[in-house]
């Protein structure tokens, strides 16, 4: 890292940290763009990305997207450019030198918005690549991150600035080594755009009866070509990527409304509850009541310590 791109980090380390008093994910005033601070090496924390841009100003975290694991520190940024669902964990933080990270969502428009205006001669392609990725972190892109970060101390500028400042930020990712990969998210036509469109289906239909040949025929592809393309995307298998939703949601119903497993089976669209309970602690280490009673527990260790948990 170089000594501009070291004083760059450590500004957006401090702005961050000004606008972050406590432990969490915070909105920003600028729409889109997310501040995360802990204190606390973090549980694993299961969750589905939406497309965005990620940046670590201070700390380590990994991520894992099936089988496939990523870790990223302040020399690097990940990208999501699909809708995933991960399971991501900070290794690195204490009180004294916090874990401090931005992310700034984005929409498929947005990427095709830039590239229609930056004249980025770029073609829908058949060779679809991973949705999810890390790439080293140079300073065009830092420069333009933290000038969109800086609204937030003028924050009367925000509403004119901050649309310009976001399109620099999508410029640049699409001029990194992965912006070839990102860009075919917004080329209809592509592979990447078809499966986009099938993750999608997938995710607003969660709880129904998976339809293979239904999203094969949607993307227009041959059910072996879509299984492959699904999954050099994805990292797994639509089924795979259907059952991590459904045991994410499952998990958010029994700890935010006490639901008991069997109906927390059927709503994410199970039909036996034997075997959700099975999946479920393949998924989460632990059977359904098993895994919500410790993460209560740690919770109120985490309240009494005045220090809160990140689930």
């Amino acid at each position: 890292m170089t000594e501009d791109t070291e004083n760059k980090r450590s500004e957006l380390t401090s702005l961050i940290e000004r606008h972050t008093i406590n432990d969490g994910v915070i909105q920003t005033a600028i729409p889109s763009l997310f501040f995360i601070r802990y204190s606390y090496s973090s549980e694993k924390g299961y969750r589905v990305y939406n497309p965005s841009y990620c940046f670590i100003a201070q700390g380590l975290k990994e991520v894992w997207l099936a089988k496939e694991r990523f870790e990223y520190d302040p020399a690097d940024f990940l990208v999501s450019s699909m809708n995933l669902p991960v399971i991501g964990q900070i290794i690195k933080a204490s009180n004294a030198v916090p874990y401090l990270s931005l992310k700034l969502e984005f929409t498929q428009n947005q990427i095709l918005e830039v590239l229609n205006e930056s004249g980025f001669q770029m073609t829908a392609s058949e060779d679809a690549r991973r949705a999810l990725f890390v790439g080293e972190i140079e300073l065009s892109l830092l420069d333009a991150t933290l000038r969109l970060a800086r609204l937030l101390d003028n924050p009367k500028e925000i509403p004119y600035l901050a649309p310009i400042y976001l399109k620099e930020v999508l410029y640049r990712l699409l001029q990194s080594q992965y912006g070839s990969t990102l860009a075919q998210i917004a080329l209809e036509g592509s592979s990447s755009y078809r499966i986009q469109e099938s993750i999608e289906e997938i995710i607003n239909n969660f709880d129904k009866p998976l339809r293979i040949e239904e999203l094969a025929d949607a993307a227009k592809m041959g059910i072996s070509t879509f299984h492959r393309v699904f999954k050099d995307v994805t990292a797994m298998s639509p089924i795979q990527f259907q059952k991590q939703i459904r045991l994410q949601e499952a998990r958010r119903l029994l700890l935010s409304e006490s639901a008991d497993a069997a109906d927390a089976a059927f709503r994410v669209g199970y039909e036996s509850a034997s075997q959700f309970s099975r999946e479920y602690a393949r998924m989460f280490g632990s059977p359904p009541k098993t895994d919500i009673k410790q993460l209560r527990d740690k919770f109120e260790d985490k309240t009494q310590s005045t220090e809160p948990i990140r689930l």
